[in-house]
């Protein structure tokens, strides 16, 4: 099954030629402004996220971290499971 679209019926008149032009102009710099000013809204955004982190870790404060003991290097922290020989494993 092919898809076929009729032709494009484009005008004779120069005057409707001119200003389907510039209508279409106008559309894609529209666009364009629409693309920098979004551009400029996250690059803002990003230059304030990181100076909020800056001044956070200058201060000695990292985002989500708890005032807990300095913990022992040698230590491993995690979930684990205890694998008994002889019976079946169930899994959450």
């Amino acid at each position: 099954m092919r898809l076929v679209f009729p032709p494009i019926r484009r005008s004779r008149n120069p005057l409707v030629r001119a200003l389907s032009l510039v209508l279409g102009l106008a559309v894609v710099g529209v666009l364009l402004l629409f693309g920098v000013v979004v551009l400029g809204v996250l690059f803002a955004g990003g230059l304030v996220f990181l100076a909020v982190r800056q001044w956070k870790l200058s201060r000695g404060q990292v985002a989500g971290a708890a005032e807990a003991a300095p913990k022992d290097p040698e230590v491993l922290e995690g979930e684990f499971v205890v694998i008994r020989q002889g019976r079946p494993v169930h899994h959450h």
